[in-house]
């Protein structure tokens, strides 16, 4: 069986970039009053640390030179040592255990607003190929329609009435193709992911497409996506939906399945295949917006770090084979590519 692999390719956005540009005045991702008090912690900060050091030393030098030897005579000088020692050692740890208290605060703080512009920025990527999904599905669709309606005309107007209704006929299924699309899209839009968690999610979607199209969809596994993060769960669903809509739409099958799997604590995977009948994946690797739906599974797959594995030929069936980076667990990392579990 032929396989076509797409490995990761990742990018960054920076904080001040378009995606994440907010402020306080717009109500964004970094209020006035935080920006304020982390700045003000850090000019304390920068102060204290430029002063304290010289203040220890001072006060070890007054301490063994004067304060030992006035007040207390009599004692040994190896005592009188220990004793500054003690002192230096607990001003020093005093002055450490503060400046650790301000770091970890303002580390929590960047982390919170980086999770912020993380979000920011899935909503911003998932609006923009939900607009390119409508230019590239929906848009030629129409103009498709458009033309095959001049079609119709022209045979109507030469009286050929058996062809027009041939043609009516094909209109009409593609009319059928292009209502479920937008029905999928707006009901994956309404789907609270959050709320019910992927494997809920993904039950109710192949319940409702098993009646809709006829086609037997197993899913197995799927216990092991629970917990993930509302962002990951919900590019999941999505490459789900287009990959089983690729079923309907291509693949003449009887028979699909989606078996969910965790080969580590480290990656997750997801193998959605049908028994229809199957194509050269090479034949479509490298047209970026053919009517397969891979340039959309691809972007998604890479937005979370993992690799998408295409694996078919004629006549037997399809597998899309999606490998996506754990961290601790749960979350997701855009870093290395994973290599695919064997057939």
């Amino acid at each position: 069986m032929k396989r076509i692999r797409w490995p990761v390719r990742t990018s960054v956005s920076s904080p001040t970039g378009r995606d994440g540009a907010t402020n306080g005045k717009t109500g964004g991702l970094e209020g006035n009053t935080d920006a304020e008090v982390s700045r003000r912690e850090l000019r304390q900060l920068k102060w204290l640390t430029a002063l304290v050091p010289g203040a220890v030393v001072l006060i070890y030098e007054y301490a063994r030179q004067e304060a030992l030897e006035h007040v207390l005579p009599a004692l040994p000088v190896q005592y009188g040592n220990l004793i500054v020692w003690i002192l230096v050692l607990v001003l020093t740890y005093a002055f450490a255990a503060f400046v650790f208290r301000v770091v970890e605060r303002l580390q929590a703080q960047a982390l919170a607003r980086s999770r912020d512009l993380a979000t920011l920025n899935a909503v911003v990527e998932e609006r923009a190929r939900l607009s390119r999904e409508l230019h590239d599905g929906f848009a030629q669709l129409v103009a498709y329609m458009l033309v095959r309606l001049d079609t119709v005309n022209g045979l109507v107007a030469a009286n050929r009435g058996a062809e027009a209704m041939v043609e009516l006929e094909r209109m009409r299924s593609v009319t059928d193709d292009l209502y479920q699309d937008v029905r999928e899209s707006i009901s994956e839009l309404r789907t609270r992911v959050s709320e019910r968690g992927l494997p809920a999610t993904v039950r109710e979607y192949v319940d409702a497409y098993e009646d809709r199209h006829g086609v037997t969809v197993d899913v197995k596994g799927e216990d092991v996506a629970r917990g993930l993060p509302a962002l990951i769960a919900f590019q999941l669903l999505r490459i789900i939906q287009e990959a089983l809509a690729n079923v309907r739409k291509h693949a003449s099958a009887r028979n699909a399945w989606i078996t969910f799997s965790k080969p580590d604590d480290r990656r997750l995977q997801i193998v959605i295949g049908d028994d229809g009948r199957g194509f050269d994946p090479y034949a479509v690797s490298d047209v970026p917006r053919t009517s397969f739906g891979l340039a959309g599974m691809r972007e998604r797959v890479e937005s979370l770090g993992g690799e998408l594995i295409l694996q078919s030929q004629p006549g037997a069936g399809t597998r899309v084979v999606v490998d996506i980076p754990l961290k601790g667990g749960v979350g997701v990392s855009r870093n290395g590519s994973l290599a695919a579990a064997p057939r």
